[in-house]
């Protein structure tokens, strides 16, 4: 179904009567294809959880904070600052957007399908030339920050909270983004502010996914293998398990925490600490009987930004962020190669 000036929404895919197999474009490569959940996580790995009350002991925290970014890339964080009411305010905006909002309304905000990363309601975020096998997820995108980019007007009006409780939940979710880039600066021994300070202007943009339940988990991805293009990503999910991170070759399903935040090293992270810590590579998985909702805040600098290692030998090129977005979205995710691509 495919409606017009839209692209071809997973949701109504999903429901429509025949719900038996699901759609040649959607179905991945044998390689990439995630195994049975049933013995998916046959692993005894699990994802640290860092407790941000602990910063009275600021050798024990950065301590902590470089053992998770060395080891896994990723890591929840609990006490973490942002009131708990606010997390399960914006899921319940998710929840309605995507679960009681008819589907005429939401078509209201629909994305230019034609343009990557456009804001708004829509499912393909790759140029269509790369993007032969699509992910199994719809979404909303929010600009968020600078200041300038924040469009109220752009976002659902209803619940009559929506635009209010996004734009709270933005400013809150940057003071911890800050929080946390100044923790990983000063657990290599930099200064608080040297990783914000060499982003330069802070851009913010907050996605809701939903994943829609899948007729076949096993041949789909509701998200391909990717590591995230900027600084650091802050997630929440709601209930249902389904995005997976790479540890030592394997796949490890991160279970929800609740309330806590889970925190994601992008690429950037990794060029500015020379690989001293690594951006995570990591994927969604779907599942046959129920629909999963998360959110994504993606802290990213301007696109006339350079980042360069701050640590000699460099190990990376140094590169211009707008150059390393053009060639994300044109040559899609596929883990990280496309960091990979500035090793030297």
């Amino acid at each position: 179904m495919e409606f017009s000036g839209a692209p071809i929404l997973v949701q109504s895919i999903a429901q429509q009567d025949v719900k038996s197999v699901v759609p040649p474009q959607y179905i991945q490569p044998p390689e990439n294809r995630p195994i049975k959940p049933s013995t998916e996580n046959a692993t005894d790995h699990q994802i640290p959880t860092l407790d941000l009350a602990t910063d009275s002991d600021s050798n024990l925290l950065r301590d902590e904070i470089r053992r998770a970014c060395t080891d896994w890339g990723a890591f929840h964080v609990v006490n973490h600052g942002v009131p708990i009411s606010l997390l399960d305010e914006i899921r319940k905006l998710g929840s309605f957007f995507f679960e009681d909002l008819p589907m005429a309304e939401r078509l209201r905000y629909a994305c230019d399908s034609n343009s990557p990363a456009s804001e708004g309601y829509g499912s393909r975020m790759l140029v269509a030339a790369n993007d032969s096998v699509l992910d199994w997820r719809d979404y909303f995108d929010h600009h968020t920050f600078p200041l300038s980019r924040r469009l109220p007007s752009k976002w659902p009006h209803f619940p009559s909270n929506y635009r209010e409780v996004v734009e709270e939940y933005s400013d809150q979710i940057k003071l911890l983004a800050q929080k946390i880039l100044g923790l990983i600066s000063t657990s290599l021994g930099l200064s608080s502010s040297f990783i914000e300070d060499a982003m330069g202007e802070l851009y913010q943009n907050i996605t809701i996914s939903y994943y829609p339940s899948c007729p076949q988990p096993e041949l789909t991805l509701g998200l391909q293998s990717h590591s995230d293009m900027g600084f650091i990503t802050l997630l929440i999910q709601d209930n249902v398990a389904g995005l997976q991170v790479s540890k030592d070759g394997e796949w490890v399903t991160v279970d929800p925490v609740s309330h806590a935040i889970l925190v994601i090293l992008g690429d950037q992270t990794e060029i500015i600490t020379n690989g001293i810590y690594k951006s995570s590579q990591h994927r969604a998985i779907t599942n046959a009987s129920k629909p999963r909702l998360s959110v994504a805040a993606f802290h990213d600098p301007a696109k006339t930004t350079t980042v360069t290692p701050a640590f000699k030998p460099q190990r990376y090129h140094q590169v211009l962020y707008g150059d390393y977005v053009s060639s994300w979205y044109t040559k899609g995710p596929n883990g990280k190669r496309n960091i990979d691509a500035l090793l030297i």
